[in-house]
């Protein structure tokens, strides 16, 4: 079936509520905290309060004593019985040499690398026992400098023995003798230096993990919050503990949000899963918040300075770039792909620039770890690429509109100078349509009626594209991935004929259950209520890579997709069968198989009884049972696209910013449930709003303490900090999956900062602000105003 054929069924592009929302609405969700077993007890983490210090010695003996104490463990008890948390992505130095990978324990043994480092883990009966005894564990440490500013870092005292001078690799990308050449001969040159602010993730739903181990099976059972089950009890079984791999069963019952910071794992489910063993129980943690911002990996956290090269009318001739990354204290799961594979790949954006070099410096510092966070790369790639665009319009003279529009990609497929080659895309129609709904006609009157009002009003723009899906595990296994990026999908049909989706993807708020449910249903003509969809449960679903990057849909609803495919094949032999006919004569469409050229129908119901009682069946040349699994590696990322369009106020007086207008146009091929997907954009715009205007994970300098640990002092946006936002959507179905889906998640977080920053810049442009870091906080703005004056 085409692409094209597939968006015309039935339940393509209807906005049916969503399935899993009755649970969650009357309370009747099952999240990892919910979860109490038989013998349950309850864990706690002694956590170092410094920076960056020697442990001298671990005093457990007054908290074991303590009431409802099992046993307390340090990293001395751990030492030589399983290895540390793996890297799952190697990069290369541009020799060829590997970079520096320190070991990340599970447990401090011998040194604390940040604030939140644990250094012991207390079990006892109830949770209040844990916590207290945990704070009656008596640390002697030795205090050290620590390594919080990166551009420094080379300077500062050494974190791991592995890494003299903080610095884990080099990594480049493009051809730096052409893009010198063509910096040489330009007719201008548009340079800017950018930071990208560090995010602390906070999804809804703390990190949780409840780890059982039943000796009568040798078997463990844990039940965690996590974006991919498979991939943690992978790296958990082959790389930490060395258990059998059948002998550990992970489950991701419902998650309440993740934004990439559950992808990883962690310490504490491996040591939770380690001391469940040695005490024969159930052992149970959940973050508090304040242990949340300390310890979850957070996002961001860039220095850049980048160059545009152009003739004189304003086309692109070549970019030039280079990047501090913060790794922080440790090398988490997916580190070191997210400043590299998916940022440098990124920085054509939607332009042909002819030519492009990217040069990536990463450093561990006395930070909590930095990984994957909503977008993962791509954020801080158009971050970059946005705010330099506008940048370069304004010093030749031409609007936003107008540059971008001169350098567009327009042929496809296009082969950027990155590596990544675009499939398809039509990023005129994208702005086109984003200006009408913007009214950017109008906008001179509203700015004049803000100049009235004694503010200022400023328009950003921001084209952005992204790469989804992570794949293929061939390319990506060249590039350092260790691991495979395919997906998995069995589709188990009943005999009654209603059907039961096991899929490696895991839901976590994206609404899989409905659209999963919506796609099934459209092949099989079948009603959506007939289908369930099973996830997060490595017992029940084959071997998947789970959720992120964008890919739920285009990866692991392709991978059901061939599940359906081989489905309707062997259902059609089961009717030709029935009908008396040869399959290859048989039509299936709307749930009836149809003999063509006659009138003979029978519906899909008949066919998926007859599988499972198969009197009068050829036995000899057809299995019982309607039951298919099928794997899917794509053969290219996706490329979601699309232009947004800010307006904000200011007042110049307390620098106080209000976004007025927002409008946000995408291509995501083609959309299963419109409202589904206007969710995921509401949502990603609402948090690329947030990095842009208030949040900031922020350490001090001289002791390494996070100056924003709580609600107090780091921000996050709130419903009446954002306008109604406008959308609207353009459709170039992807080329190469069977959906022509190109995935949505991530897109409203990655094109709305440099929308909103460039609309600040453009509003203060008149009062002789030229550069503004995020966020744009009123104090920050204020300050910004005054400083201009001088």
């Amino acid at each position: 079936m085409g692409v094209n054929d597939f968006a015309k069924l039935p339940h393509i592009g209807e906005s049916l509520k969503r399935k899993e929302d009755g649970r969650f609405l009357t309370g009747a969700g099952q999240y990892t905290d919910d979860i109490r077993q038989a013998d349950q007890k309850y864990a706690a983490f002694v956590r170092s309060p410094h920076a960056h210090a020697v442990i001298k010695h671990v005093d457990t003996s007054q908290a074991a004593a303590m009431p409802g104490v099992m046993r307390v463990f340090t990293g001395a008890d751990m030492q030589g019985k399983m290895g540390g948390l793996p890297c799952g992505w190697l990069i290369s130095n541009p020799d060829g040499s590997p970079m520096k990978e320190p070991p990340h324990p599970i447990l401090a043994h011998t040194k604390v690398r940040h604030v939140g480092d644990q250094v012991a883990l207390v079990v006892a009966d109830t949770p209040e026992q844990a916590k207290n005894a945990a704070e009656a564990v008596q640390v002697d440490y030795d205090v050290l400098a620590p390594v919080i500013d990166m551009r420094r870092a080379s300077q500062g005292p050494a974190l791991h023995e592995e890494a003299p001078d903080n610095h884990c690799y080099t990594w480049t990308l493009g051809d730096k003798a052409a893009v010198d050449a063509a910096f040489a001969t330009a007719a201008h040159v548009t340079q800017l230096d950018i930071t990208n602010n560090r995010l602390i993730p906070n999804a809804i739903e703390p990190r949780a993990v409840n780890a059982a181990y039943h000796r009568a099976s040798d078997e463990y059972v844990i039940h965690v919050a996590n974006q991919n089950p498979h991939v943690e009890r992978l790296l958990m079984t082959a790389f930490v503990l060395q258990l059998p791999e059948h002998k550990v069963r992970v489950i991701a019952p419902d998650v309440g949000g993740g934004f990439g910071s559950k992808i990883f794992l962690y310490a504490e489910d491996v040591a939770l899963t380690w001391a469940a063993r040695q005490l024969g129980c159930a052992i149970k943690w959940t973050a508090e918040r304040s242990e949340s911002f300390v310890s979850d990996a957070h996002g961001r956290d860039h220095i850049t300075h980048a160059e545009m090269a152009m003739d004189k009318d304003g086309k692109f001739l070549a970019m030039r770039v280079h990047t501090h990354a913060n790794m922080g204290a440790y090398l988490s799961t997916f580190s070191t792909c997210v400043p590299t594979i998916l940022y440098g790949t990124l920085l054509a954006g939607q332009y042909a620039t002819p030519q492009i070099y990217v040069e990536v410096d990463a450093w561990f510092t006395s930070t909590a770890p930095v990984d994957a966070y909503r977008g993962a790369g791509r954020p801080e790639a158009t971050y970059v690429v946005e705010r330099l665009v506008t940048r370069a319009a304004w010093e030749m003279g031409l609007a936003q509109d107008e540059i971008r529009k001169r350098n567009f990609v327009t042929q496809f497929p296009y082969q950027t100078p990155v590596a990544l080659q675009y499939d398809t895309g039509d990023y005129h129609a994208c702005m086109n349509q984003a200006q009408q709904l913007a009214d950017v006609a109008g906008y001179q009157a509203r700015k004049q009626t803000s100049q009235a009002k004694g503010l200022k009003r400023g328009i950003g723009y921001s084209s952005y594209i992204e790469a989804c899906g992570l794949a293929p595990s061939n390319i990506a296994g060249a590039l350092g991935a260790r691991a495979g990026l395919f997906e998995c999908g069995e589709v188990r049909v009943h005999p009654t004929g209603s059907v039961t989706v096991f899929t490696g993807s895991h839901s976590h708020g994206q609404g899989h259950e409905t659209t999963f449910a919506q796609v099934v249903a459209a092949r099989l003509g079948i009603d959506p209520s007939q289908v369930d969809v099973v996830h997060g449960d490595t017992g029940r679903v084959p071997f998947g890579m789970g959720t992120y990057g964008s890919r739920s849909l285009a990866v692991g609803g392709a991978a059901i997709m061939k599940a359906l495919d081989k489905i309707e094949a062997k259902a059609k032999k089961i009717a030709a069968h029935l009908m008396e006919a040869s399959d290859a004569d048989i039509e299936f469409s709307g749930g009836q198989f149809k003999v063509k050229g006659t009138d003979k129908t029978i519906p899909f119901a008949q066919v998926a009884l007859t599988a499972y009682v198969p009197h009068n069946y050829p036995l000899d040349t057809l299995e019982p049972g309607l039951n298919e699994t099928a794997f899917y590696d794509p053969t290219n990322f996706t490329y979601p696209a699309g232009t947004y369009i800010c307006e904000v106020e200011i007042d110049p007086a307390t620098g106080v910013v209000r976004v007025d207008r927002f409008t946000a146009v995408d291509d995501f091929g083609v959309i299963i449930n419109p409202m589904i997907v206007e969710g995921q954009v509401h949502g990603g715009v609402a948090q690329g709003m947030g990095q842009a205007l208030m949040e900031h994970g922020v350490y001090d300098v001289e002791s390494g303490q996070l100056l924003t640990g709580s609600y107090m002092d780091y921000a996050m946006p709130r419903a009446a900090d954002f306008p109604e936002f406008t959308l609207g959507h353009v459709c170039t179905p992807c080329t190469h999956n069977p959906i022509g889906s190109k995935g949505c998640g991530e897109a409203g977080a990655i094109g709305s900062p440099p929308a909103v920053i460039n609309a600040v810049l453009d509003a203060l442009k008149e009062l002789g602000v030229k550069d503004l870091d995020m966020p744009a906080t009123p104090a920050r703005v204020w300050h910004t105003i005054q400083t201009a004056k001088v």
